[in-house]
C-alpha cells in the first residue's frame, strides 16, 4: 500500500527565526537535491496573545489588518527577512534545487502540521531541549508536529556523519507495523545515499539461561532476516546487516546511530497535541541521538 505522502510533490522546511536553521537546512537542501523535488521553507509568525491554540493558517500579509501592532510589523518584517537569506544560503548551496518560501500566521506547530498533509517530507531543527522543557516550552514544535504530521518528519538536531567510513543508516525494528514502514523508508534514504543500512532489533534484557538466550536472539535474528528481505530485493545495492541487541531500545539505537547518517523509526502516525502517541522510543531518540532523526508514520 502506496502512503500518501509518497504522491506529494516538495519537502517543507520549518524555519525558527529564533534559532540556528543552517544545519536543518543544509539537511534540507541536499536531500531535496537528492530526490529530485522543490523545497518549501515555512515560517510562521503566531498571533499576538495565543501561541498554542491558533489554528488558522494563512499568509502573514493577508492577516496584518487584525493584529496590525508594532510587535507584529516586526515580526512579519523579520520573518521575511529571514526567509529571504535561508532562500539565498539553500541556492548557495545547491544551485539546482527549486525553493519557494511562505510566511504564514498562527501558532508554527499548527502551521507545519497543516503543510505537512502536502508534504514528502517535513524537515525541522531541535534545541535538544530535556522532555520536560520541550514539552512545555511556548515555542515548541519538533514534539507536536513530529506526533501529528502525516508524513515523515526529520528532526536534526546534529549533523549526519558524512566522514563516517562506510558511511550508513540505522533502522530500529521491533516487529510492529510502524517498524514496516519505517524499514521500507531506510531502506530508500540508504540507497539514495550509496549508505550500508544497519537494521537494529533491541530486547530488554531478560534473565534467562545461556541456550535460552542464544535460541531467543536467534529467532529475532530471524525475525529480521524476513523482514528485511522484501526491501532487500527493491534495493539490492543497499548493503544491510542485521544486529540483536540487549537493553534499553533508546540507548541501544542512540549508541548504534552514534556515527550514522541518519536512524529512521516508525511511529504512531496523529497523536495528540503533546505528543504522548509518538511512542517512547521515537521520543527519546529525538532527544538522546546524535544524528538526524526520522520518523516514518504507519501507511
Amino acid at each position: 500500500m502506496t502512503a500518501e505522502w509518497e504522491g506529494a510533490h516538495d519537502l517543507v522546511l520549518g524555519i525558527d527565526p529564533a534559532r540556528d536553521w543552517h544545519l536543518a537546512a543544509a539537511w534540507a537542501a541536499d536531500e531535496a537535491h537528492r530526490r529530485r523535488l522543490p523545497l518549501r521553507l515555512v515560517l510562521a509568525v503566531p498571533p499576538p496573545h495565543d501561541t498554542h491554540h491558533a489554528h488558522d493558517t494563512h499568509h502573514a500579509d493577508d492577516a496584518h489588518h487584525a493584529d496590525d501592532t508594532p510587535r507584529q510589523t516586526a515580526l512579519r518584517r523579520a520573518g521575511a527577512d529571514t526567509l529571504d537569506e535561508a532562500r539565498g544560503w539553500v541556492l548557495d548551496r545547491n544551485p539546482e534545487v527549486k525553493v519557494t518560501t511562505e510566511l504564514l500566521a498562527g501558532s508554527p506547530a499548527h502551521v507545519l502540521v497543516a503543510q505537512a498533509r502536502h508534504a514528502r517530507l517535513v524537515v525541522l531543527g531541535s534545541r535538544h531541549l530535556g522532555r520536560v522543557a520541550e514539552f512545555f516550552s511556548a515555542g515548541s514544535t519538533v514534539i507536536p508536529v513530529t506526533a501529528q504530521a502525516p508524513c515523515p518528519v526529520v528532526v536534526v538536531g546534529d549533523a549526519e556523519h558524512v566522514t563516517q567510513q562506510p558511511p550508513y543508516v540505522v533502522a530500529g525494528f521491533d516487529g510492529s507495523a510502524f517498524a514496516t514502514d519505517a524499514l521500507t523508508f531506510a531502506f530508500d534514504e540508504a540507497d539514495r545515499r550509496g549508505a550500508a543500512l544497519r537494521v537494529v532489533c533491541v530486547r530488554r534484557q531478560q534473565m534467562l539461561m545461556p541456550d535460552d538466550e542464544r535460541a531467543a536472539v536467534q529467532e529475532q535474528r530471524t525475525l529480521l532476516v524476513e523482514a528485511t528481505a522484501g526491501p532487500a530485493q527493491e534495493f539490492p545495492d543497499v548493503r544491510v546487516t542485521h544486529e540483536v541487541l540487549s537493553g534499553h531500545p533508546v540507548e541501544e539505537l542512540a549508541r548504534a546511530a552514534e556515527h550514522a547518517l541518519a536512524v529512521v523509526v516508525g511511529r504512531r502516525g496523529h497523536g495528540g497535541y503533546t505528543g504522548m502517541r509518538l511512542g517512547s522510543v521515537a521520543h527519546g531518540l529525538l532527544h538522546r541521538a546524535h544524528c538526524p532523526v526520522i520518523t516514518v508514520p504507519t501507511g
